[in-house]
């Protein structure tokens, strides 16, 4: 990925326009960290961008910023420049392109995100990005606290990179971020998400918790009981002891696993029979919350004589030739027995005990 964007950069600068790579990317490589999302800001307009790349999609003029797929890879593009106003706390509703790097760098809201790389891959250091990088500290660009009113959702976004890159917040961030913390009431619930997931994902999610609990942000969240919640692997373990507000919304899949956590929420111990019907993944975020031996989960799972009903050791077909019967709703009982059978360890799942076990049984009925 690094050296298709350093082509990239030189194909805008062939066109005779600057160009380089910002953010995230820039500093996960100075960190020696993995980095897949691409920012690039350039003084190539998107107008003059439409004329460099012939793939150009999802257009942001009104923002300066357009998305290009080149070499099968997709990048942000922003232009430089200045942004002049904002609106709801948000969003630049007014911006002025400029040619000067620097000036467009002041715009942004991190130091240690203003790290740049340029088209022969040398770091671009004009705001001392290296120094906060290598200090472990976020700190704003400019006036924190004008930051933070103009953009509500650097807020979550300060939290989200002190928690994944285990990096604390200067004195005068946390301080604009306490003073407005009331600003992400109006954030719309799919930012919160977005930013929080990150947050209760990452390996280091205590920190981001006690944070959130520590700068008194989650009044502002929509959440509750933030302060008992026991950190786990998978977000949806967090969200499961948090009963947030209906205005955040998760898949049909998310909202499963979430009920299924809090239906076992006071579980100690699982049975082989709930293993099997609920497979490992929801037991194991359990068995963090409530401290049970991860080990002993997994070998009981993957010690189950079976893992769902495909692999009894005999089917619909067999069982119907050896009683004599057609297809029925007592098929489908009969194999329910044999499953609690078998899974509960009294009968061995090979096909001459199982139809030795259905004859006894059942040939009389």
């Amino acid at each position: 990925m690094f050296n298709t964007s350093i082509s990239l950069l030189k194909m805008i600068e062939k066109a005779g326009f600057e160009a380089y790579i910002v953010g995230g990317f820039a500093r996960d490589k100075y960190l020696k960290r993995d980095s897949y999302d691409v920012d690039v800001c350039t003084s190539a307009t998107p107008k003059d961008l439409k004329q460099i790349f012939k793939t150009v999609v999802l257009p942001k003029e009104k923002y300066g910023s357009v998305s290009i797929i080149y070499k099968k890879i997709r990048f942000d593009i922003t232009t430089f420049r200045k942004d002049i106003k904002y609106e709801n706390n948000r969003r630049p509703i007014e911006i002025q392109y400029i040619s000067n790097l620097k000036e467009d760098l002041l715009r942004r809201d991190f130091t240690m995100n203003t790290l740049c790389i340029n088209s022969k891959g040398e770091f671009i250091d004009l705001l001392g990005a290296r120094n906060d990088i290598d200090k472990h500290i976020i700190t704003a660009v400019g006036d924190a606290n004008t930051k933070i009113v103009e953009d509500s959702l650097r807020i979550l976004r300060a939290i989200r990179f002190a928690t994944i890159l285990d990096f604390d917040l200067d004195d005068k961030l946390r301080d604009a971020i306490k003073n407005n913390g009331y600003l992400l009431e109006n954030l719309s619930f799919y930012r919160k998400k977005e930013e929080l997931e990150k947050i209760f994902g990452s390996i280091n999610a205590k920190k981001g918790i006690n944070l959130l609990i520590d700068l008194g942000l989650d009044r502002y969240l929509g959440v509750s009981n933030l302060k008992s919640v026991k950190p786990t692997t998978c977000a949806l373990g967090v969200w499961a002891q948090l009963n947030p507000s209906s205005s955040y919304k998760f898949s049909k899949n998310e909202l499963d696993i979430i009920n299924l956590i809090k239906k076992f929420k006071d579980k100690k111990t699982f049975t082989a029979r709930e293993l099997y019907d609920n497979g490992l993944y929801v037991p194991l975020i359990v068995a963090e919350i409530n401290n049970i031996d991860h080990n002993f989960l997994a070998r009981t799972y993957m010690n189950l004589p079976i893992k769902n009903i495909s692999q009894i050791d005999i089917n619909g077909k067999e069982i119907c030739t050896l009683l004599k019967i057609n297809p029925s709703i007592k098929l489908k009982g009969i194999f329910k027995d044999i499953e609690d059978k078998i899974i509960n360890g009294t009968l061995l799942n090979n096909k001459k005990d199982i139809k030795s076990y259905i004859l006894k049984n059942y040939s009389n009925e």
